[in-house]
C-alpha cells in the first residue's frame, strides 16, 4: 500500500469503538501471548550485555579513590563526558533493538489474527533489507522523543501515540520510506489520538495488574498486551489489501 492510499484511508478512517477494540486485543492475546512472552524475553536478553558495558565504568569509577574524585574538578569533567556520551549510546542501542522486535511482534500479530501462513522471526527487520530502515526509524523516534521531553511534559504526552503508531506502521508497510512512515504515524495519530491514548493507559494498567497478581513474574506474560490496541487502531483505521496480505506471505514463507 502506498503512502498517498494510507494517508487517504487514515482522512476517510471511520469513528472507533473503545470497546471492540479492547475486546478484539482480548482475543488476540490469547493466540500471542507466548510470542509476546518471547519478544520481551529476547529484548532483556539483548539489552543485558548493553547494561553491563553502561555500568561497568561505573562501578570502576565507584573503586576509585573519592577524594581524588571530589578535589579534581578537571577529572570529574573528563570522566562525566564520555559517561554522558556512553549513556546516550546505550539507549540509542537498546532503542534500536526494542524497535526492532516489537516491529516484528506486530507482523506475527498479524499472521496469528488473519490464519496466514509464515514463521515466527523474530529478527527479520535486523535483516537485510529492513535493518537500515530499522536503524533509521529508531533514530528519528529517539530524536523526537528526545525533542519533546526537554520540551517538558505535554509534548512527550502528545508524541507518545504517534510513535506508538509507527511501530506498526512499519511492521505492515516495512516498503514504505522511513519518513513516509512517520508522515502517516503523525496523521493517524492526530486522527486517532484520543481513543489511542485511551487504550494504551487502560491497557498497560491492565496488563501490569493482572501480571502482579500472577506472581509479578507474571508480568512477563501480559505486557505484551498493552501493544495490541495500537494493532487494531491502525487495522481498523487503514485495514489490509489482500495484495498486500499475500506478499507478506510470500516473504515470510520466503524466509
Amino acid at each position: 500500500m502506498d503512502v498517498n492510499t494510507l494517508l487517504e484511508k487514515v482522512e476517510n478512517a471511520k469513528a472507533l469503538d473503545f470497546g471492540d477494540i479492547f475486546n478484539k486485543s482480548i482475543e488476540l492475546f490469547k493466540k500471542v501471548w507466548l510470542q509476546g512472552l518471547i519478544m520481551l524475553l529476547l529484548t532483556v536478553a539483548l539489552m543485558i550485555p548493553i547494561y553491563i558495558v553502561m555500568y561497568f565504568p561505573l562501578i570502576a569509577l565507584g573503586l576509585l579513590d573519592q577524594e581524588v574524585l571530589q578535589h579534581n574538578e578537571d577529572l570529574n569533567i573528563v570522566i562525566a563526558i564520555p559517561m554522558i556520551i556512553l549513556v546516550l549510546l546505550i539507549s540509542f542501542f537498546a532503542m534500536i533493538i526494542g524497535f526492532g522486535l516489537q516491529s516484528a511482534f506486530y507482523r506475527i500479530c498479524k499472521n496469528k489474527d488473519l490464519n496466514e501462513m509464515g514463521s515466527d522471526d523474530y529478527f527479520y527487520f535486523f535483516k537485510r533489507p529492513y535493518l537500515g530502515k530499522t536503524i533509521n526509524l529508531a533514530i528519528m523516534t529517539f530524536g523526537i522523543s528526545l525533542v519533546a521531553m526537554l520540551l517538558c511534559v505535554l509534548p512527550l504526552i502528545y508524541v507518545m501515540v504517534p510513535i506508538a503508531l509507527i511501530t506498526v506502521i512499519y511492521a505492515l508497510n516495512p516498503d514504505l520510506s522511513a519518513s513516509e512512515i512517520i508522515k502517516v504515524g503523525f496523521k493517524l495519530g492526530n486522527r486517532k489520538w484520543v481513543i489511542t491514548f485511551g487504550l494504551l493507559i487502560v491497557s498497560s494498567i491492565l496488563a501490569q495488574l493482572v501480571g502482579m497478581l500472577l506472581c509479578i513474574v507474571g508480568v512477563f506474560v501480559t505486557a505484551s498486551f498493552s501493544y495490541l490496541p495500537t494493532y487494531f487502531v491502525y487495522k481498523e483505521s487503514v485495514g489490509f489489501e489482500p495484495a498486500a496480505d499475500s506478499d507478506t506471505s510470500e516473504k515470510s514463507e520466503a524466509s
